[in-house]
């Protein structure tokens, strides 16, 4: 018997051989396999599942953190004795990290969804691996240098936490797609049934997460607070250099209605503007007197320190990258600035009409001013005709010596201690003052300002939350916030997130449904009729004819043993031929 070769008709799959191709170098037909993904590849879906998480949560965390770029540049310098932007490569790394395990991560989902088996390529199992290690020990890093900046993350939650939420809802309702087709089988196994528990578990932890939110900017309009004071920190250091006249003339243009300073004492007792130990990063302390480089700044008499260029070094490094859009006048009077004196940038706020708070340093034990400090400083104030109620300073000491001037403690007090202190302001970095703290101070008459606030989301908390002021880097930034950036009324958010949550419930109840109903319109297909189904929907113009043997099982519709099935299109249609088994 001349027995007739079968062939098989297949359509042209571009989509499934781009993902399996960049997946898992499957560009073939016949590489592909539509069988249970192996154990080791089951693990290494996993490891990059965990690289996706934690890349998401490393590039949010960088996210938020530019709000606080100039101090985590600042500890970079006080550890590394050089100034640079090591933001750069930070972000630059992680987004790169991020786009490359998203992409795969879409890639394993697709594979999931069209059924097909992972099987991911030994180059990018390296790269998810290189990845993963990088990432990991960028967060080991950060919790050993900068390990309270963590706390961004739970104050900016206050911020995004409804937006968070619908996404993640979004995310999870879309995943139900994947979920309910390995369910959904005819094999069961246990397995399933904790993938089932997992995900009902995720979804309803989601569907209740917004009981746990605190949102200062969920509330009525109408109980909306004046917008705060803005703080000049250090005059505006992102437009001139920190400390200087010009910066703080800068902040002041820009809408500031007060300045912030950090004063030192000279070692003859006249207090200067200086925020750092020494004078290497905000002067040109190395050309002028390289041997004391690393004194103490304060161990410098005013003459000196009189002598050294304070604007220069902002022109060189350009920390905020901002020189090129100064002119070229302010790029001169930039170059000319010398370290401020507290008496000169005390006369430039008196006739500002506006208030100071300064940050003293207090002169080490060793130095000629230590007991002093407190006459040199108030001296200052008095030569300046300031007017004594419009300084604030801190530390929160010596009040007994204090006539007039106002004095603010930069901790988080009890009420208890407040009275006992007799205190009316606080000055809190914005991670010790939650709303609830905020509210609390103010129903005591207790004045609280934040600082740092150089960014819109936090500058809009705070703002609902009651603050009176906020010290900035970026007064420039804050002055376009004319509004908090959102604002909702409880009923507003209560319908929105009841409403998503009865969509979400909706959209998986049905896909659950459609996918039991699609496994059950499967099974009633034999193989003869998909095969002729494939084989007759199109021309074949429109298909590629590929000779393969087929392995049918034994026909169960009455043709006997010695019939074989043949396929071969002709004109579009299919023709059957019988051989006989004795010849």
């Amino acid at each position: 018997m001349v027995k007739h070769q079968p062939l098989q008709v297949y359509e042209k799959q571009f989509f499934v051989s781009f993902v399996t191709g960049i997946y898992g170098c499957r560009w073939k037909r016949y590489q592909r396999s539509q069988e249970d993904s192996s154990r080791w590849e089951c693990a290494w879906f996993s490891i990059l599942s965990t690289s996706f998480l934690l890349l998401l949560c490393w590039a949010y965390f960088w996210l938020v953190a530019q709000n606080d770029f100039n101090e985590f540049n600042w500890l970079v310098y006080n550890r590394s004795g050089e100034w640079r932007d090591e933001t750069v490569p930070i972000l630059a790394s992680t987004t790169v990290g991020f786009t490359y395990v998203t992409f795969l991560m879409l890639l394993a989902l697709f594979h999931i969804s069209l059924g097909q088996q992972l099987n991911l390529y030994w180059v990018h199992k390296i790269g998810v691996l290189a990845t993963l290690l990088t990432t990991v020990s960028g967060v080991v890093s950060v919790d050993d240098m900068w390990s309270s900046e963590w706390d961004i993350l739970l104050v900016s939650l206050q911020a995004t936490a409804p937006f968070l939420h619908l996404g993640a809802l979004a995310t999870v309702t879309a995943i139900s797609w994947l979920v309910a087709g390995y369910v959904i089988r005819r094999e069961r196994s246990n397995f399933q049934m904790i993938v089932l528990l997992l995900y009902i578990v995720i979804l309803l932890v989601l569907y209740l997460a917004p009981l746990t939110f605190t949102c200062p900017c969920v509330m009525d309009r109408h109980s909306l607070r004046p917008r705060p004071d803005i703080i000049g920190r250090r005059g505006a250091p992102m437009l001139a250099p920190e400390n200087t006249l010009v910066s703080f003339n800068r902040a002041l243009q820009q809408g500031a209605t007060s300045l912030e300073a950090d004063v030192t004492i000279s070692v003859d007792g006249v207090p200067f503007l200086m925020r750092d130990r020494t004078l290497r990063r905000t002067t040109d302390v190395t050309k002028i007197f390289p041997s004391r480089q690393y004194d103490d700044a304060s161990f410098f008499n005013w003459t000196e320190i009189r002598s050294l260029n304070a604007g220069g070094w902002f022109l060189e490094t350009d920390p905020y990258w901002t020189v090129e859009t100064l002119t070229a006048r302010d790029r001169s009077r930039i170059g000319n600035q010398t370290v401020c004196g507290l008496v000169e940038m005390l006369r430039l706020a008196a006739r500002a009409n506006c208030s100071v708070l300064l940050n003293i340093r207090r002169p080490p034990p060793d130095h000629p001013r230590y007991r002093s400090w407190f006459m040199d400083t108030l001296w200052a104030v008095q030569k300046a005709g300031i007017s004594h109620k419009r300084v604030t300073w801190t530390p929160d000491t010596d009040r007994g010596r204090v006539r007039g001037l106002q004095q603010t403690a930069n901790e988080k007090l009890s009420m208890e201690e407040i009275r006992q202190r007799g205190i009316t302001s606080l000055t809190l970095h914005y991670s010790k003052a939650s709303p609830k703290d905020i509210q609390e101070y103010q129903a005591n008459n207790v004045s609280v300002t934040v600082y740092p606030v150089n960014e819109a989301w936090l500058y809009s908390i705070f703002w609902c939350s009651g603050v009176a002021s906020v010290s900035s880097d970026a007064p420039q930034v804050l002055r376009k916030v004319p509004y908090p950036i959102w604002l909702m009324s409880q009923n507003a958010y209560s319908f929105i997130w009841i409403a998503s949550d009865l969509v979400s419930f909706a959209v998986v109840v049905g896909i659950f449904c459609f996918q039991k109903w699609k496994m059950s319109g499967m099974q009633n297909y034999n193989p003869e009729q998909i095969v002729l189904s494939a084989v007759g929907h199109r021309s074949s113009r429109d298909v590629n004819i590929m000779k393969e043997k087929l392995i049918f099982s034994e026909v169960n519709n009455g043709m006997s043993s010695t019939e074989e099935l043949s396929l071969f299109p002709e004109n579009g249609h299919v023709r059957f031929s019988h051989g006989d088994s004795s010849r």
